[in-house]
Order: C-alpha cells, then sequence, then structure tokens
C-alpha cells in the first residue's frame, strides 16, 4: 500500500478528511483498545495456558501450533504497530514525516495462507480463536488503511446482489 492519506499534504480530499477525523473518534479508540487488547490476550495465552496445550500435543501438531503462533504473534505486531502510529499521528505525537518513515517499515501484509481445517482443527480451541480474530481484524485494518490512503480497493462482486437484480429483471422490476 501508499503512504497514508492523512500523512501526505499534497492530498486535500474527502479521503483525508475521513483519515483526520477518524483516527481522532470513539470508532478508532474502540479498535484501538480491541487490537492492544488481543495483543495482551494472546501474550498472556501464549505464555500461560498455551504453554501446556501445545506440550500436549503430538509432535506432528506441535510443528503446526508453533508455525500458527508466530504467524499470529507477527500479525498482531503489524496491526499494533499500524494502530500505534495512527494514535500517535492524531495526538500529535509524531509529524507526518515521522509516520511515513514508520508506515514504509511496517506494512499490514496480506493475509497468510492459513493450515487446512483438517491441521487447525487438531489445534487448541484458543488459539483457532486468536487466530480468527486477529486475521478479522487484520482485514479490517487492511480495508481502513487502503481507504485512508485513497487506495480503496474494489468491492468484491455480491452474488446475492446479482441474482435479486436477476430476478427482478426477469419479473420486469428493474428498469
Amino acid at each position: 500500500m501508499t503512504d497514508l492519506t492523512m500523512l501526505r499534504p499534497e492530498a486535500e480530499d474527502g479521503a483525508i478528511s475521513f483519515a483526520r477525523g477518524f483516527v481522532k473518534s470513539d470508532a478508532f479508540m474502540q479498535l484501538f483498545r480491541e487490537g492492544m487488547g488481543l495483543v495482551e490476550a494472546t501474550a498472556s495465552y501464549l505464555d500461560g495456558d498455551g504453554r501446556a496445550e501445545s506440550a500436549a500435543l503430538p509432535r506432528e501438531v506441535s510443528l503446526t501450533y508453533a508455525t500458527e503462533s508466530m504467524r499470529l504473534t507477527t500479525r498482531l505486531m503489524q496491526i499494533a504497530s499500524w494502530l500505534l502510529v495512527q494514535r500517535a499521528v492524531a495526538e500529535g505525537e509524531m509529524s507526518a514525516e515521522q509516520a511515513r518513515n514508520e508506515h514504509n517499515k511496517v506494512r499490514i501484509a496480506e493475509p497468510m495462507l492459513q493450515p487446512t481445517s483438517v491441521e487447525a482443527a487438531r489445534l487448541p480451541q484458543r488459539l483457532r480463536d486468536l487466530i480468527g480474530h486477529s486475521i478479522r481484524l487484520q482485514e479490517r485494518i487492511r480495508n481502513l488503511d487502503a481507504q485512508m490512503s485513497g487506495a480503496i480497493r474494489p468491492a468484491a462482486a455480491n452474488p446475492v446482489r446479482g441474482q435479486i437484480e436477476s430476478l427482478q429483471a426477469r419479473l420486469g422490476l428493474l428498469r
């Protein structure tokens, strides 16, 4: 992704207004608390119950556990970094230039391949829940980052909408 629109002085359009407004909003603070809470919950799990659960896994599953816990940690560090940079800019603790440099160092990566359902089913439920939550949060942040940078990704075609339009056309309801 490109630089955040809110960090580019030449971008004075709707995206910059959204970006500036969003990072100062209650919705952003809720997202921030959710992200940091997930980081904290994951660290607590991996250092506590997760250790005991991973030790009890069969050898072939413990390799998947190690891989997925590493991916989870990486994903959460990227999320936390993005959230902290956004908050710092919103609170005036970081200049636009500093934020651009940070944004270029740490990006919200494309989602990683997930274990197959057979592999994932053998992982502890709590780890699976944390992975699922982190993936959903990562996608929300990727979408926000795209909106804030002005690089809004085209929405995927809605198959239900296509079916409704097809039915309306057949019934003569669509003009």
